[in-house]
């Protein structure tokens, strides 16, 4: 069984046998002439291309070096191009000429016979070997062969048995197919991307905002509330105070189960490094007005430890965004990584973007990452060990989002320990009962396999991640969590994280009215428990926040009348009771899991929490009666996060130490360490 052997350290995630010629560590270069096989079929193949090597005038010094780069799959002209000493072009050329066949430069999309179904499979890297069929210029049909996939030998004993072929076979470079076969598939991607899930499961996508039951109730409600306010304001003001208290409580209740299983952190033992059959991983990371973090992500992504032959990724920009795709391709990509460039087609959403992408990738597992993020090494490794332990019920693994500048400001500071008390605390209670899981935007491990029956991701719907976490569970999968976690930067000023939350609670609204419209289907897909708590995690959380201001004005309102020596009426002294019992069980909930979720050093600045939470909520009902109005007039609307490269105060990962454990000693930020403590 082939087994790749991986460093630690600076170049953590890169295969050791593929950095020869002295360019590795003496560690690096002993395994090479030791512990580490060359790859399946390494003779034979590499044979085979000899005297294509001796046309383009290598030394049997760089064929040894070719060996340790081709990688597993027999990617030869991609080998041969990071040696330096070739083009493609010239590669490829040389091989058409060995095997005396023509060699087709450029390649016209339109020409290419190809039905939907062959498209995608092409696309998604399944049909890489089979030959396409092209209408040439002249009238008459050939077949384009990718010269990745060719085996000289076995291919010219196959046209001395078919003379009369070789007239129609044409040699291209497999990139130069790809990027034909993506600018054909540009507009069948960008339906599927749109139009997928509303016309595979039209009920359960927010292209409508609210049905029309939804809308009618939504306009009585619109109508008789403010004649409410002037005929019986003390009515209105009771049942107001009703509603929230029950939308409170139930939040309340949620937070203090969750908060009372929460333990210690245990360190858990390292996953194993990843060798033998393992399957193809798929990272897709949506980037859009990125430049500036452009080489931070490239050096996240490169850390990861997983085998680079079965390693696929895919920076998906809008095609219009010139200064983030300028930044890519300023710096030179390994194979493994390709840009995926989403037309201006439909909403412009990270979802829609991310359906656009994913029949372009050939993984049985898939990833999400943000531009900003920085995933441990390991991480990978450790959701494939889970997959395996558990049964394939289990559709998505959702890692723990670490915030690596809290000191930086009081409101980076407040989302921090709000990731920890989400992260570390509710999350996990949620998936031990094996209820559903409002997924975080990123770090959301996929078998592939489930995330296409059930649709995938909603272009529509602005918190993607949250509605795919109750699709999921409404087809009957399960979501668990991960260990190992990913590391970002939180906002720092309220004006970066007030549109930003607005988009969470216009999504969560989304996600609620979509789910809502058929109440009765949705509690037998979930069961009587998740219905309940689906109530609580999309409509409480929001309701919670816009009837906070309600709450807080009443207690105001009662306490300056009896400062004043004004009579009050009977209800105002109840109302007040019922006010601080809402807001200080609130708080107290939210507080009580944060604490509980901290670690012993991450609890020395609890007391500024404590302080800032009345501000921070009053924060958060500002967002959401903002996403409410958002909802109406612009339910589509994407604000975009704004996100920074890494500063000094958030360290970069440093170097390993030696051992498997290495990838995961030294935390990627040192931040997170003393988050909340300064």
């Amino acid at each position: 069984m082939h087994r790749t052997v991986y460093e630690i350290g600076e170049n953590a995630g890169v295969p050791a046998r593929r950095r020869c010629g002295g360019e590795g560590s003496a560690a690096s270069r002993a395994t090479h002439a030791g512990a580490a096989s060359k790859p399946p079929g390494f003779p034979g193949f590499i044979e085979e291309w000899r005297p294509v090597l001796r046309r383009l005038g290598f030394s049997p010094e760089t064929v040894e070096r070719l060996a340790h780069t081709c990688g597993a799959q027999g990617d030869i002209v991609s080998a041969l191009e990071s040696i330096g000493v070739c083009t493609r072009g010239q590669i490829v050329e040389a091989l058409a000429g060995e095997l005396e066949l023509q060699w087709l430069e450029t390649i016209e999309p339109q020409r290419m016979l190809l039905n939907d179904d062959q498209l995608l499979m092409l696309l998604r890297g399944n049909g890489s070997h089979l030959p396409v069929r092209y209408l040439h210029r002249n009238g008459y049909v050939c077949y384009l062969l990718s010269a990745k996939a060719i085996r000289p030998h076995r291919l010219q004993a196959g046209l001395r048995n078919r003379p009369g072929f070789v007239k129609h076979v044409r040699i291209v470079d497999n990139r130069t197919l790809r990027a034909a076969l993506i600018e054909r598939g540009r507009p069948l991607l960008s339906s599927i991307a749109v139009n997928g899930l509303s016309q595979r499961h039209p009920e359960m996508s927010a292209r409508i905002v609210a049905n029309a039951w939804q809308g009618i109730v939504v306009g009585v409600l619109v109508s008789v509330l403010p004649v409410g306010i002037v005929l019986a304001p003390m009515l209105v003001l009771t049942l107001m105070h009703a509603f929230a208290t029950l939308f409170f409580f139930a939040c309340v209740v949620l937070r203090f189960l969750a908060a009372v299983t929460v333990g210690p952190a245990k360190r858990k033992r390292a996953p194993a490094l990843p060798a033998g059959n393992v399957p193809t991983y798929s990272v897709l990371i949506a980037l859009y007005k990125e430049a500036n973090i452009v080489p931070d992500l490239l050096t996240a992504l490169d850390r990861i430890v997983w085998p680079r032959e079965r390693l696929e990724i895919k920076l998906v920009c809008e095609a219009d965004d010139h200064e983030t795709l300028a930044a890519i391709h300023a710096r030179p990509l390994p194979p493994h990584i390709e840009v995926v460039e989403v037309p201006d087609v439909g909403p412009r959403t990270k979802p829609k973007a991310l359906s656009y992408a994913l029949p372009m990738t050939s993984g049985e597992l898939v990833v999400l990452y943000d531009a900003e993020d920085w995933p441990d090494p390991m991480q990978l490794a450790e959701a494939w060990a889970k997959f395996q332990a558990c049964g394939p019920e289990v559709a998505v693994l959702q890692a723990p989002l670490e915030i690596s500048n809290a000191p930086e400001s009081k409101v980076a500071r407040m989302f921090a320990f709000e990731y920890r008390a989400l992260f570390h605390g509710l999350l996990p209670f949620l998936a031990r009962h094996r209820f559903l899981l409002p997924l975080g935007g990123t770090s959301n491990h996929f078998r592939r396999e489930a995330l296409e029956a059930v649709g995938g991701w909603d272009p529509f719907n602005v918190t993607e991640d949250a509605d795919l976490g109750l699709r999921l569970a409404r087809f009957g999968y399960r979501s668990d969590v991960l260990s190992l976690p990913t590391y970002e930067k939180a906002p720092r000023t309220v004006r970066v994280w007030v549109p930003q939350r607005t988009r969470w609670f216009k999504g969560w609204a989304q996600s609620w009215l979509v789910h809502m419209r058929r109440p009765m289907r949705l509690a037998r897909d979930l069961g009587f428990r998740s219905f309940l708590l689906a109530q609580v995690l999309f409509a409480g959380m929001l309701a919670s926040a816009l009837l906070h201001p309600v709450l807080l004005a009443t207690f105001l309102v009662v306490v300056v009348r009896l400062q004043l020596g004004m009579t009050t009426e009977r209800p105002f002294p109840a109302l007040m009771a019922v006010d601080v019992l809402n807001v200080t069980f609130g708080y107290l909930a939210f507080l009580l899991l944060g604490w509980r979720a901290l670690s012993t050093e991450q609890k020395l600045g609890f007391w500024k929490v404590v302080l800032l939470t009345p501000v921070y909520w009053v924060m958060m009902s500002w967002a959401g009666w903002r996403a409410i109005w958002q909802l109406w007039r612009q339910p589509f609307k994407w604000e975009k996060t704004p996100h920074e490269e890494m500063a000094a105060s958030a360290a970069r990962p440093g170097k390993g130490r030696s051992g498997q454990n290495a990838a995961t000693a030294d935390p990627p930020m040192k931040a997170a360490a003393t988050i909340l403590r300064r």
